[in-house]
């Protein structure tokens, strides 16, 4: 099982944006699903993405994408914006969920997790475990009072020298799992 969760500041929490990119950076977050579950041909079924949406109107909220029950998803950005849409507004879509959670809280409950941070143990040679969860920032990245939470029960690592975008992170990270799994299998 892997999991990855970003820390949206803005992310709207309600459906009333013109666009994703409008709507707080909901598309970063769109781009985040994407990396974190879809793959040629298929969705990681092995995989949960979060967001923590700290946007107007009604924030803390939990975005909940399981890849085992996701149904009906294409990757494109209009369906995505229509999945968002729907389930901000309390409608339901296979496999997405909203709950009313705080960052902290998600963390209290949840072991295994790393940090991405530029000063962290690379992700080469961290051992991760069976059920890692990576916690990623948005555009901004982590709050300082969140991050130190999250360093509480987490370990940083590091992708290398290189600054990324969260989305690409994510798809690094799923690479670089992907290899130690044929790896040992």
């Amino acid at each position: 099982m892997r999991e990855f969760v970003v820390f949206s500041r803005t992310g709207h929490t309600g459906p009333g944006f013109k666009s994703l990119r409008e709507g707080g950076r909901l598309d970063l977050v769109y781009q985040s699903i994407l990396m974190s579950l879809f793959k040629s041909h298929g969705i990681r079924r092995d995989t949960v993405f979060r967001a923590f949406l700290g946007g107007p109107p009604n924030p803390p909220l939990e975005l909940i994408v399981d890849g085992s029950q996701l149904r009906d998803a294409r990757t494109d950005e209009v369906t995505w914006e229509h999945i968002l849409r729907n389930v901000l507004d309390g409608r339901e879509h296979p496999g997405v969920s909203l709950r009313r959670n705080s960052f902290q809280a998600f963390l209290k409950e949840r072991q295994g997790i790393y940090v991405l941070e530029e000063s962290g143990e690379s992700i080469r040679t961290v051992e991760l475990g069976e059920n890692p969860c990576f916690v990623l920032g948005d555009q901004v990245g982590l709050p300082r009072k969140e991050e130190k939470f999250a360093l509480r029960a987490g370990t940083k690592v590091s992708l290398g020298g290189t600054l990324y975008m969260t989305c690409q992170c994510i798809n690094i990270i799923n690479y670089t799992l992907d290899l130690r799994e044929v790896r040992e299998g």
